[in-house]
């Protein structure tokens, strides 16, 4: 699958749960402005990923993302060991925008994200409506105001 990452950004997926994603990628499809979303459903994946390993190692189907969309509670590695591996990171990945999407309302994991390197921290909420609504926002606000460091190696 070749992705064109020349005019649409790239945004990450962490997400285990097939029924959310579709109800994410509903949600981003409602709203203005283009993006290139790659779902990958566990930690490990996530991981591969991001440092390109087979049989992610084709950055020309494979592009850094933007951001990534990371949910705490996944198979194989949490949302949380993959952010604590990404901010250990040597050189400009480290840097990878990350924002928590998840169900938990915990303070203690809010906590947790943000102490292990966490941009945002964001509830899946109960409505396609509202899901809808922070998508949109989401897309204004980290695809449009923020400026994004560089992120590839």
């Amino acid at each position: 699958m070749m992705i064109d990452t020349e005019h649409k950004p790239v945004i990450l997926l962490v997400e285990d749960n097939s029924f959310d994603v579709q109800l994410i990628q509903s949600a981003l499809g409602r709203t203005p402005g283009e993006i290139n979303l790659i779902r990958v459903e566990d930690g490990d994946k996530a991981v591969d990923y991001l440092a390109g390993i087979s049989p992610f190692d084709d950055r020309e189907t494979y592009p850094i993302p933007i951001t990534m969309l990371l949910d705490i509670k996944l198979p194989k590695r949490s949302g949380f060991e993959v952010l604590q591996w990404l901010r250990s990171q040597g050189g400009p990945i480290r840097r990878l925008p990350t924002l928590m999407l998840t169900s938990s309302k915990h303070q203690v994991d809010i906590n947790q994200a943000f102490e292990r390197g966490a941009n945002a921290y964001l509830t899946k909420p109960d409505s396609i409506k509202e899901l809808t609504s922070l998508m949109g926002e989401l897309k204004t606000f980290w695809l449009k105001r923020v400026e994004m460091p560089e992120v590839k190696r």
